[in-house]
């Protein structure tokens, strides 16, 4: 299974930061055997996927509506007629502070396929969650209610991502992380059958160049989700070479 890397700008970038998205995809065109995306802001991605057509630029979020009274809000039409090919969907920044349920985001991620784009839905617990025993409930809930009845492996990868691991340096114990995918992979083929050995298992939550080759080498680990670290080029490349490095 080829890695996938995707970075999340989060709300970072103004169009001072394109030259640096362009660096970016520069330097992921050098690791073909990787599959990589960078998710910026809304209001960069028509600029950026017009200069870079080569590379797949992606949004992070979308509404589950094509169109209405959402006011400040972005369809998923919107999001393709900008240039981009992939948007995440359900991040822990947005469950908590826009109180996004599971079904608003299986709602999100059935928009965003009826408009043809790849999607990548997030799921993890707090801190609380994972010290009262409840990680694992927790995720696997996340995943058989956020996850739509039609969802395939060629267009829908899933990001585990300990909310109290992102931006912070924190990461759980690698025995933590593989009990983690390996109950995630179990769910997706008890479900889906022989297809749900075939999702991508994206690993979030401060993966860096430092600690990449170790969580890309934990079994279904199969890419990773990245904040800070995608930023800048130079914080990008070792993570792409780590996922690169893993397949030999």
């Amino acid at each position: 299974m080829r890695k996938y890397i995707v970075g999340n700008w989060k709300m970072n970038g103004t169009s001072a930061d394109l030259h640096e998205i362009a660096a970016i995809a520069t330097m992921a065109a050098a690791y073909p055997s990787v599959d990589s995306a960078i998710c910026i802001p809304a209001t960069l991605i028509e600029r950026a996927a017009a200069a870079l057509p080569e590379f797949s630029i992606g949004g992070q979020d979308c509404h589950a509506t094509a169109s209405g009274a959402h006011t400040g809000c972005v369809a998923a039409a919107m999001l393709v007629d900008a240039g981009a090919r992939v948007t995440i969907i359900g991040h822990s920044e947005r469950r908590a502070a826009q109180h996004e349920t599971d079904a608003d985001i299986r709602g999100k991620a059935e928009a965003a396929r009826i408009e043809g784009l790849n999607v990548i839905v997030c799921v993890g617990e707090t801190l609380q969650e994972r010290d009262a025993g409840r990680a694992l409930e927790i995720v696997l809930g996340q995943l058989q209610h956020s996850l739509p009845a039609n969802s395939s492996a060629d267009w829908l990868s899933i990001a585990y991502e300990p909310v109290w691991a992102i931006g912070t340096g924190r990461i759980p114990e690698e025995k933590d992380v593989r009990e983690m995918h390996a109950a995630i992979r179990e769910q997706l083929v008890g479900r889906f059958g022989e297809t749900g050995k075939k999702f991508r298992l994206l690993y979030g939550g401060s993966m860096n160049g430092e600690n990449a080759t170790m969580l890309l080498a934990i079994p279904d680990v199969d890419g990773g989700l990245i904040g800070g670290a995608s930023l800048s080029a130079a914080k990008f490349e070792p993570i792409l070479a780590a996922a690169a490095n893993s397949g030999e």
